[in-house]
């Protein structure tokens, strides 16, 4: 299983555009990613209302996870997507 830690640098953390912004990304990736937060409540990344279930604030740190082949990318780009400020793009 490939994983990566990420500290959410959203200002608002992962709520309305931010989290909308994240999960369309990993739908599109095309490979199942579980989003988990630091309290350990895991939920599909392409899911919105999932992503906002977990009301992750600004500075959080989050955990990307898939066993799916070529995953490896697709956590790349979603770390990478919530390491800068979702609100200002």
């Amino acid at each position: 299983m490939s994983e990566r830690t990420v500290v959410v640098a959203s200002s608002v953390g992962l709520h309305a555009r931010p989290a909308s912004l994240f999960s369309q990304a990993a739908a599109k990736t095309g490979v199942t990613i579980i989003l988990t937060s630091a309290e350990g409540k895991s939920v599909n990344a392409a899911s919105i209302l999932g992503v906002l279930s977990l009301g992750v604030g600004h500075g959080e740190q989050v955990t990307l996870s898939s066993d799916a082949e070529g995953a490896d990318a697709a956590l790349d780009e979603l770390a990478a997507l919530l390491a800068i400020d979702l609100d200002k793009e």
